[in-house]
């Protein structure tokens, strides 16, 4: 509850200082009396909310961020889920660039594993319907211990991912993969031996009541002490350096070329009917909550969104950069919701549908409607 208190106090400080300059979207957008929104506001403690609004501005070719935050804390755990999956596919183009002899299309595939793949339809896979064994591919070309550190190492901090996505394995080592080099040439990888994770000490480590295990009910509070670790800040800075590189020192940035952040910027906002996905099954706003989120139409041609999202143990997270090239607006914005209202884990009854998405998709459209009225 202290914690929770100090955090409306800091986005109460921070939305004064910031309103002597910018509007306070993000703080407008929570007061609004949609019902999406204050229900979740109304009882805002047992939703475990954060929220991070970048307002966009330029001044002649400088572009200049200005955050508004809600609740958003290092300190506070939520499970990352799928978003992990954004720097673990930038991390796999970065390090195509090491090698001379690969590119992303160089095929590849896992030993002991018949599917051949490529980073680049792998990256395709991951952003356009989540895919867990792309991702996990991609793991075991890089190794958890690279990941995390190369993160840090560009500022992008605190990381800690540990786990593979979609099964559970305690497999410390990264499996080797055989790649063609050309027609008649593959190479194989030496087996990455990566460190035992710490468990992590953060508020809200331990969650709800109960979770279900093999089918076996366990009366006390599931830990995500083992699980990935990847909080809202540094998604949103990953963003960032990602969509506007120049904004950062070399050291900062992500040494992708054109051809691979290219590629990356499309998968990022390709829907999965233009990848090849049935339409019915993997509608436009599958893997986008915010603005489209409760609704299976079709996404106007002239919004796209840019954006991981992520969903598992009752979290919904959404990561994003929305441009409308008709309005001329462009904003980031990430946030989290947990919606577990029998707080037993592992049940896979959780209200998505009924709570957590709504949510996402208004606070979108409420800070879209905002922005269409802003004057730059």
């Amino acid at each position: 509850m202290k914690h929770c208190l100090l955090f409306i106090c800091c986005f109460i400080l921070v939305s004064c200082t910031a309103e002597q300059q910018n509007p306070n979207f993000l703080e407008t957008a929570l007061a609004t009396k949609d019902i999406s929104i204050k229900r979740v506001m109304d009882s805002i403690e047992k939703y475990q909310v954060q929220i991070r609004y970048t307002q966009i501005d330029r001044r002649n070719d400088s572009v200049l961020f200005t955050d508004y935050d809600f609740q958003v804390s290092d300190s506070v755990y939520f499970y990352p889920a799928s978003t992990v999956k954004f720097p673990t596919a930038v991390l796999a183009m970065e390090k195509i660039n090491q090698t001379d002899t690969l590119t992303i299309h160089t095929k590849y595939y896992i030993e002991g594993d018949t599917i051949e793949s490529t980073v680049a339809d792998d990256v395709n896979e991951i952003f356009a319907v989540s895919d867990n064994l792309a991702n996990n591919r991609l793991i075991e070309f890089l190794g958890f211990e690279t990941i995390n550190q190369s993160l840090k190492n560009k500022g992008i901090a605190p990381v800690r991912l540990s786990h593979r996505l979609g099964f559970h394995s305690e497999d410390l080592r990264t499996k080797p993969i055989i790649i063609y080099l050309n027609d008649s040439t593959t190479g194989i990888t030496q087996p990455i031996l990566n460190k035992t994770p710490k468990p992590l000490a953060l508020f809200e480590i331990e969650k709800g009541k109960g979770y279900y295990e093999n089918d076996e009910y366990i009366n006390e509070p599931f830990s995500f002490k083992q699980k990935n670790y990847y909080p809202l800040s540094a998604q949103h800075n990953l963003l960032k350096r990602i969509i506007f590189p120049e904004n950062f020192n070399l050291n900062e940035q992500f040494h992708l070329n054109k051809e691979q952040r290219d590629h990356l910027l499309n998968a990022m906002h390709t829907v999965p009917k233009e990848m090849g996905y049935d339409k019915k099954e993997y509608y436009d706003s599958y893997c986008k909550f915010f603005l489209f989120g409760d609704s299976k139409d079709d996404i106007p041609e002239h919004i796209k969104i840019y954006n991981k999202v992520g969903f598992a143990y009752g979290t919904l997270t959404d990561c994003a950069y929305i441009k409308d090239t008709k309005n001329n607006i462009d904003f980031l914005l990430t946030a989290t919701i947990l919606v577990n209202k029998d707080g037993i884990f592992n049940d896979d009854v959780y209200e998505y549908d009924e709570i957590g998405i709504p949510f996402l998709a208004q606070l979108g459209r409420e800070i879209y409607q905002q922005e269409l009225q802003r004057k730059k």
